[in-house]
């Protein structure tokens, strides 16, 4: 699953650093990995996002399995110094988070985890779609003219004023 992690100081750094090299040294299976026990041993000085779509907290909400996504949220809010968990919500236009940002609205609330809003940035500038797009062919092996092919369908950039956000994410 995603997950993002940031340092919030250099003790953070060096743990980042240290889960980095395991996930690549002892976790490697097609990508570099970590599991939550190794991340809770060092976790110190990070702050931890739950993650996209491909994170297991939403990846269990669009399963229907709430309580298993609720029980997910509260060992990684208690694996974390306080306030360093936070709940991340997105809105690309997306079927998928339509459904599931309301549930992690609801489950935040219900925890008491404080929520972040963010975009799935893969590049700084429209422009650059075409090149990312041309790495993704390269790391999955796949042609640009298949159109079954991993690829990001919605490269549009969007700017929300808060009181759109608001009323997307109702709450």
């Amino acid at each position: 699953y995603h997950l993002i992690l940031l340092a919030k100081n250099m003790t953070g750094y060096k743990n980042l650093m240290i889960l980095s090299s395991m996930a690549f040294v002892d976790g490697f299976y097609m990508k570099p990995r970590i599991d939550l026990n190794v991340l809770s041993q060092h976790s110190e000085g990070l702050i931890c996002l739950s993650a996209c779509l491909a994170g297991q907290i939403p990846h269990l909400i669009l399963q229907g399995k709430y309580n298993e996504a609720k029980e997910v949220a509260i060992r990684m809010r208690d694996m974390f110094d306080e306030g360093d968990f936070y709940i991340e919500l997105q809105d690309h236009g997306l079927d998928d988070q339509k459904r599931t940002n309301p549930q992690l609205i609801k489950l935040a609330k219900d925890l008491g985890i404080e929520m972040v809003i963010t975009n799935d940035s893969h590049y700084l500038n429209k422009e650059d779609s075409d090149m990312h797009d041309t790495l993704l062919c390269m790391q999955t092996t796949s042609d640009k003219d298949d159109p079954n092919r991993f690829h990001f369908e919605n490269n549009e950039f969007y700017v929300k004023t808060a009181s759109e956000l608001r009323d997307i994410f109702s709450w």
